[in-house]
């Protein structure tokens, strides 16, 4: 999930925590064909574009079901936990269909909060990207639509990089060797805007490093931040955060937010950012002064993993009119409102074709488009997560390193075992 200031984000999701959930309720086998269909989504800073489509599509959807209304209810992604635990607990309470983030998904079905859903009955639904569509399944399992897909790529001034005859990093080391000498010939720049919170624009260094957040082994969860190519990659991020690129005074308390408004603001003369920051950039002081390439991997000419977040839709277990729920979800989450909703508020579709023809449209596009056929990579899928995420074990881990001067051994072995705890492993 993209947790940022537009859907706080994307961009998700970065990742907020999510508490464990109770039990949801069992269905009660009614599915009522009239009356009102409740709805939640997410609220955005500019919420404006996004409601304008939404309410496009529930007149639509109230015009072809006579005696049905649809009452949608914007809630705040940072209380997120608390709304869908008690919806999963009192079902008076709980909407029929709701938006939710990927990462939270595990902890929600073991919850009972979400139905499965059956997709082969509709046709649309063989043109979502199959790598998309995974971050929507517990067991094999479908749980949610995928309504749109956010992965993060390099972000850097033009302006900046003509004037200095640079050119972007075509590595993962070049980076830090670019924001030095960015920073020493602009000492009132940052050379990179990272961020001691920011998990997800580490991680692409992690994964790079072929490290990995944890492995399975034996149906349960281990770690792996503490292997030596997760530390290798942990070490090359936080390299950053230093007085010569980013001091910690200004970098090490920040988030996948305030490093992108740092770049925004024409602060910093790169940051690791989603194709969802994109129209915020456009209508920011470095408009017209960017360009967008994929993080480079280590090796020249290949591309690190970026984090497959997103928003899923979903309908609610005990809802009780599961027929009108998962006709609205199909409509919501389809290609036609997918379309609308990119042109709205620039998020990228889950569809191939329907992503294949913005993309054609938005050259701008395919930095991102390029991470993604690159490959992504995902939180471990078990809703011990929620726990790992609640405790902000990864946010923790580089903040001791940046702001703390830990070393990387000592911070990634107990960030190691406060993860296996939560697995219980």
């Amino acid at each position: 999930m993209r947790f940022v200031v537009a859907a706080a984000a994307v961009g998700a999701a970065v990742l907020a925590g999510c508490a464990p959930v109770q039990s949801g309720p069992a269905p009660t086998g009614a599915d009522e064909q009239t009356g009102q269909l409740r709805v939640w989504l997410f609220d955005e800073v500019n919420r404006g574009p996004k409601e304008a489509v939404v309410q496009e599509a529930v007149t639509e959807f109230q015009q072809a079901h006579e005696g049905v209304t649809v009452d949608v209810q914007y809630i705040q992604v940072q209380t997120r936990a608390e709304r869908f635990k008690a919806a999963f607990s009192d079902p008076r309470s709980a909407p029929d269909v709701a938006e939710f983030g990927n990462t939270d998904l595990a902890g929600y079905v073991a919850g009972g909060g979400f139905a499965e859903l059956d997709l082969s009955t509709w046709d649309e639904a063989g043109d979502l990207l199959p790598a998309v569509l995974d971050t929507a399944k517990v067991d094999g399992k479908v749980y949610g639509v995928p309504w749109y897909v956010g992965v993060r790529a390099l972000y850097y001034r033009t302006d900046v990089f003509q004037e200095l005859g640079l050119r972007p990093p075509t590595t993962l080391d070049a980076i830090a060797t670019t924001a030095r000498a960015i920073r020493a010939a602009k000492p009132d720049l940052l050379g990179i805007s990272a961020g001691g919170k920011y998990t997800y624009g580490a991680m692409p260094f992690v994964w790079a490093n072929g490290g990995d957040i944890a492995r399975e082994d034996g149906g349960k969860y281990v770690s792996a931040i503490d292997s030596t190519e997760s530390k290798a990659g942990i070490g090359q991020y936080t390299e950053l955060i230093a007085d010569d690129i980013c001091p910690p005074a200004q970098c090490a308390g920040n988030g996948g937010d305030a490093s992108v408004e740092a770049f925004r603001a024409g602060k910093a003369a790169m940051v690791i950012g989603g194709d969802f920051n994109r129209k915020s950039v456009d209508a920011s002081t470095a408009a017209g002064k960017y360009a967008v390439v994929p993080v480079p991997g280590k090796a020249e000419g290949t591309i690190a993993p970026a984090f497959a977040g997103g928003n899923l839709l979903g309908v609610l277990k005990g809802s009780q009119r599961q027929t009108l729920a998962r006709e609205f979800t199909r409509l919501l989450g389809g290609k036609t409102y997918q379309r609308k909703m990119f042109d709205a508020m620039g998020n990228l579709p889950t569809f191939g074709d329907v992503q294949a023809e913005v993309a054609r449209a938005n050259p701008v596009l395919e930095p991102f488009i390029q991470t993604l056929e690159a490959g992504t990579r995902f939180v471990p899928v078990t809703p011990d997560w929620a726990k790992v995420d609640a405790q902000a074990v990864l946010p923790n881990l580089l903040q001791k390193i940046a702001a703390g001067g830990e070393d990387v051994d000592t911070a990634a072995e107990a960030a190691a075992d406060e993860m296996n705890a939560a697995f219980g492993s």
